[in-house]
């Protein structure tokens, strides 16, 4: 069973959370406080967790910092609508999606949906012979990111990204475009790929300041250079 970890102090968006994911036939957990959800995501390593930002205890963007060191669970956010600079903070900490509230649950059910297919390869990203471009190597079929033979961990949705432009060098992609094809958004902020193509650089570039692979097109996007 995919067990799904909802750190959320709001009872009542717990309990609605919780009843829309087991009706997909989740194993889902609750808990109020984001130290204690730390603990129990490091503990118990559930397939995913959703994370409110504001948490008694400890921070939702303390847990995400913490959670990242360590161990590669996806994460969705949960934000409140004027939280931009919260957002885009936990997207640099390797969060993989976000959801503003008030929200859908239907519309977090199918967020969860769609992270947990990419975090286990089925989005088209897992098929296929490995990538090369200078340094750095990518294999689609077991997800590993290595450069200068070195292993890199990479978010799902990083991982994702890096793969979707490799496989199109030299090829220009607006913000909107990719958020289309790697997000599977057809609108939402396009700030999310601007952020990830930051922690990107700074994972696979030997100079992030100076990148040699990807590369910012200036008024129109990015593309990848082999």
């Amino acid at each position: 069973m995919t067990r799904i970890l909802v750190v959320e102090d709001d009872a009542t968006v717990a309990e609605v959370l919780t009843r829309y994911l087991e009706r997909e036939g989740y194993t889902v957990e609750t808990v109020a406080d984001g130290r204690l959800g730390l603990e129990r995501a490091v503990d118990t390593l559930p397939d995913l967790v959703v994370l409110d930002l504001m948490l008694p205890g400890m921070s939702g963007l303390d847990v995400c910092r913490q959670l990242r060191q360590a161990a590669p669970i996806p994460v969705i956010m949960l934000t409140a609508r004027g939280e931009e600079a919260d957002r885009i903070v936990g997207l640099e900490l390797g969060a993989d999606d976000y959801v503003a509230k008030p929200f859908s649950p239907r519309e977090v059910t199918a967020r969860v949906k769609a992270v947990l297919r990419r975090a286990g390869g089925d989005v088209g990203t897992g098929r296929g012979p490995p990538l090369a471009a200078g340094a750095i190597v990518a294999d689609p079929a077991s997800r590993e990111i290595t450069v200068g033979g070195t292993a890199v961990n990479l978010t799902a949705r990083e991982f994702d990204l890096l793969i979707f432009l490799m496989r199109r060098p030299r090829r220009v992609f607006r913000r909107e475009d990719l958020l289309e094809h790697v997000w599977g958004w057809t609108y939402g902020d396009a700030s999310t790929v601007t952020v990830h193509v930051r922690r990107l650089r700074e994972k696979v570039e030997a100079d992030p300041s100076s990148p040699r692979h990807l590369v910012t097109v200036w008024g129109v996007g990015y593309r990848f250079e082999p």
